[in-house]
């Protein structure tokens, strides 16, 4: 007999594919989302929950789960939603997925700093409504990218493959971290102990660091102020990050001159401060969403259960 599986989202074909081949996997094909409630009441019978970020697997969720449930695998690197120390006391095992979207991810923080800075989102919507009237030589100019400082806050997996990227635009790369990096992980990029130094350096701040309590609201009004006159933020980390409010103060004055954003501090909402904003960029999450990086998540999720169910240690083990 199989063991049984809980997935909580509809996830990419292959991926289901595999889960329905070597488990008697509880799909959802509406994927509609699932409330703790909804969590608790599937997970009767199961050995393991493959969940998704949007899924709130609280200290109570958790303490209610049956004792039968051995694993639970996150379709996602972080792990915020999941109260890791219920888990650990219940004997559950929780896995993620490193490593594998770095390249996608990074990706979109390219793809953020240059609509960002040449004025991207502007320009495809005035076409879009009919209001090009041809080009003139004063139309959406922007900030030319290469040749710029770019500061990376938070310089793990997502932060190198973003730097060696922008090395490829001629950015010279600073970044912050609770350490520096070996020089052969750090390559050209300078380091940066203090914040201060460091946003003085950044034209162009990408914030790829983890979320939680340490760094939520870390990019606050006191810190933007740090940044130069004219300065351009992205994130495609967590909308925690940001205190949104500051932000949006200075974007209003002209402090910040664009922001772009692939994440929102309780997302799915997104703050409506930014959608009044010609100078701001925003992408629904889309920081992994390619078919390879979704499907290798999903199969490294899959791994992890495997391995905890045979009763291995799985590779992307969290506790």
């Amino acid at each position: 007999m199989k063991p049984v599986l809980l997935v909580t989202r509809r996830l990419p074909a292959a991926v289901e594919a595999r889960a329905t081949r070597d488990y008697d996997a509880r799909l959802n094909a509406a994927d509609a989302p699932r409330s703790p409630a909804d969590i608790l009441r599937l997970a009767e019978g199961v050995d393991a929950i493959l969940c998704c970020p949007a899924d709130r697997l609280d200290a109570a969720t958790i303490g209610q789960l049956p004792a039968r449930v051995r694993a639970i695998a996150t379709f996602s690197v972080g792990y915020e939603h999941i109260a890791l120390e219920a888990a650990r006391a219940r004997g559950i095992v929780v896995c993620n997925t490193p490593d594998v979207l770095s390249t996608a991810t990074a990706e979109i923080a390219m793809l953020l700093i240059l609509a960002a800075c040449r004025r991207g989102g502007e320009g495809e919507r005035m076409v879009r409504a009919g209001q090009w009237g041809g080009w003139t030589p004063t139309q959406l100019l922007g900030t030319q990218v290469s040749s710029r400082r770019l500061g990376i806050f938070g310089m793990g997996r997502i932060g190198r493959e973003l730097a060696r990227m922008a090395g490829a635009f001629g950015l010279a790369v600073h970044y912050h971290n609770r350490r520096p990096l070996p020089p052969e992980l750090a390559r050209d990029a300078r380091y940066h102990a203090d914040d201060a130094a460091f946003l003085a350096e950044c034209d162009i701040l990408a914030l790829t660091a983890p979320g939680g309590a340490e760094t939520r609201h870390w990019l606050d009004a006191r810190r933007l102020a740090l940044l130069a006159r004219g300065a351009v933020v992205v994130n495609v980390a967590r909308g925690s990050l940001i205190d949104d409010a500051a932000m949006l103060a200075a974007l209003h004055s002209g402090h910040i001159a664009a922001v772009g954003l692939d994440v929102y501090d309780g997302e799915p909402a997104v703050n409506p401060g930014y959608l009044a904003l010609e100078r701001a960029v925003l992408l629904p999450h889309l920081g992994s969403a390619t078919v390879e990086t979704r499907d290798a998540m999903g199969f490294l999720a899959l791994d992890g259960i495997d391995a905890v169910l045979a009763g291995r240690t799985p590779a992307n083990l969290v506790v």
